[in-house]
């Protein structure tokens, strides 16, 4: 039996599949999974993400940890509420996790990271943070909903009081705030508008159970998957992990090189292949033309380039058509063959993402 969130009874009761992600026992689907995914496209679903791992980090130096912790610069952060993505580093410049975190005043962040890396990552941070006197809370208190569509946020703001529904609408993307008891941060991995809300574990299930009386569809970490990967978006332990920097990860807009005199953990190696000319391999999307299904792990031949390999590949219901992110040789353009079960199938190389907003925007 894996670890459960405080959803994981109403789960059972509204009939998902459950399955193990990360150690935990989830929902994969709660009936159709393509209907999920249609639904965050069209109107809104709601997903429980309780299993992320929310850490309140506080101290008066604060900001010089996160600086050193994080790639990206938390110097960028002046305004309460507003977020950043980054990814933080080991020594040899491989990605432990990536995080959102918010800047809540000059002594107070908050961070949310993996569910699969939470005790690596807590570890990591309170390692860092000691030398900087930094207090490190994990908030196991708190559920994690997020509610995404193109109706979400509009669905979301009608649990709360009218004048923190107003302030949930007027919220910029990537910014949160504290509304009612929750923080509400308009912020999701789905490629549509929405929110992320953190809220007390004993409220989640009411929550939930109210989204649903409003419309607002129940949904799994299948959909979720093929909404993320859509919108070209990295999943831990796929895209980039330890043995992966970011620079070959398509998250090289996560690192801060300046100013130059930050220096954040795994600099140096970053620094070195950017000195050598980049990286050797880069992270490409893929759409089949040929007649099959996209999977992790498979390979990608490219006609003077060498050799890759699928991270993630899903069929893509918005499209209606085999997607896939891959990490290839640098030089890798136009279009390669994909070996499915020992057949060469066709694909062409594009930019992610493949969706945004309901929009193909493969041509």
């Amino acid at each position: 039996m894996g670890r459960r969130t405080p959803l994981f009874e109403l789960h059972q009761e509204l009939d998902a599949r459950i399955v193990d992600f990360g150690g935990w026992d989830m929902p994969v689907q709660y009936g159709s999974q393509i209907a999920e995914h249609h639904a965050v496209r069209r109107a809104a679903g709601v997903f429980d993400v309780s299993h992320m791992c929310v850490v309140d980090l506080e101290g008066p130096r604060v900001r010089a940890c996160l600086a050193q912790l994080l790639a990206n610069d938390v110097a960028r952060l002046k305004t309460p509420g507003k977020a950043l993505y980054s990814c933080m580093l080991n020594e040899r410049g491989g990605v432990i996790d990536d995080l959102i975190v918010y800047f809540l005043s000059d002594s107070s962040f908050r961070a949310v990271v993996n569910a699969g890396t939470r005790d690596k990552d807590l570890a990591w941070i309170r390692r860092h943070a000691a030398a900087f006197g930094v207090e490190v809370t994990e908030r196991a208190d708190l559920a994690m909903l997020a509610v995404q569509g193109p109706e979400a946020r509009d669905k979301a703001a009608q649990l709360l009081a009218p004048g923190d529904a107003a302030a949930a609408l007027a919220l910029g993307v990537f910014v949160g705030r504290e509304l009612g008891g929750w923080f509400v941060a308009r912020t999701g991995y789905t490629g549509e508008d929405g929110c992320e809300i953190m809220l007390p574990a004993e409220d989640a299930v009411a929550v939930w159970r109210r989204l649903n009386a409003l419309g607002v569809a129940s949904c799994g970490l299948g959909a979720r998957d093929t909404l993320r990967l859509e919108a070209g978006m990295n999943l831990y332990g796929h895209e980039m992990d330890e043995s992966t920097d970011p620079l070959e990860s398509g998250l090289a807009w996560t690192v801060a090189f300046e100013p130059p005199g930050r220096e954040f953990v795994g600099r140096a190696p970053l620094e070195a292949i950017r000195a050598a000319g980049g990286p050797a391999r880069k992270l490409v999307g893929l759409v089949l033309e040929d007649r099959g299904v996209l999977r992790g792990h498979q390979k990608v031949l490219a006609a003077g380039a060498g050799g890759g390999e699928v991270t993630s590949g899903t069929f893509s219901p918005t499209l209606e058509r085999s997607i896939a992110l891959a990490r290839v040789p640098a030089a890798t353009a136009g279009r390669v063959q994909v070996d499915i079960r020992g057949k060469l199938l066709n694909a062409r190389v594009v930019k992610p993402p493949f969706v945004r907003f309901g929009k193909s925007l493969v041509t």
